[in-house]
């Protein structure tokens, strides 16, 4: 796509009740850009992805597991995952907003 195009985030303020809502935001060069909002976590979920994915935190919070280390995540933290990485996300706070930088697979 070689064209500009405008959109708007979703609002953290209405999250779905339970899980999460992803939207794709963009796919440029191989490169896919989502949302995320986050609802309630019922049991903790488990991503192994087979793209290197970029995530960062842009409202809300976080706990993710990577490797056995426990990270608590707020507005701005970011992390890296390359691909293969299995992760856990333990918790989030409903109406945690997340976007996320990966490749296509």
């Amino acid at each position: 796509m070689s064209e500009w195009v405008r959109g708007r985030l979703l609002d953290p303020s209405a999250p779905p009740v339970v899980g999460e809502r992803v939207e794709e935001l963009a796919r440029v060069n191989g490169a896919v850009v989502e949302q995320i909002l986050s609802g309630r976590l019922t049991v903790p979920v488990d991503y192994v992805q087979d793209v290197d994915e970029w995530v960062v935190v842009l409202a809300g919070r976080a706990v993710l597991e990577v490797a056995g280390v426990r990270l608590e995540l707020a507005t701005g933290d970011w992390v890296f995952l390359p691909a293969q990485t299995p992760h856990r996300l333990l918790q989030t706070d409903p109406g945690t907003s997340w976007v996320t930088v990966t490749g296509q697979a």
